[in-house]
């Protein structure tokens, strides 16, 4: 069941990515990405991974310590949950930067290498984003809420 769940973990959030990253300027990938809800089936894996060793998670979060740590990831189970996590906040954090520099004007062709790297090593590509999103100014007719 674990390495099930871990296949699924990325099959589920490979969808959202392709839109922002090959469909950018079509209607639909908009829509579908303005909702946090595309991170859901992810968090869902991860609660079916956690919350039956919720008891042996808990303590290690609520006090981490290396050893407590490379403990629990270093099992099938702690491995998956763990893929789930990063795949749930690498997805949240990739959907929040294409939202974010479309409304910006930032060109595709410079935002879709940095969502690649989001996928792959996400922090890097975050900061990338970050750093690239400076040079930008919000555009004065994007919507707000997204």
């Amino acid at each position: 069941m674990t390495a099930v769940l871990f296949s699924l973990t990325f099959a589920l959030a490979a969808p959202f990515w392709a839109l922002m990253i090959l469909l950018p300027g079509w209607s639909w990938t908009r829509r579908i990405v303005a909702s946090p809800l595309i991170v859901l089936p992810v968090v869902v894996v991860y609660a079916i991974l956690v919350l039956p060793a919720l008891g042996e998670v808990l303590p290690a979060v609520a006090a981490p310590a290396l050893d407590g740590i490379r403990t629990l990831l270093g099992t099938a189970d702690g491995a998956a949950a763990a893929w789930a996590h990063m795949i749930a906040f690498d997805l949240f954090a990739g959907r929040w930067a294409w939202l974010d520099g479309t409304r910006r004007g930032v060109p595709s062709w410079l935002l879709s290498p940095l969502l690649v790297l989001t996928i792959l090593l996400g922090p890097l590509g975050l900061g990338g984003y970050l750093l690239v999103r400076t040079r930008y100014r919000m555009a004065e007719d994007a919507p707000e809420g997204l």
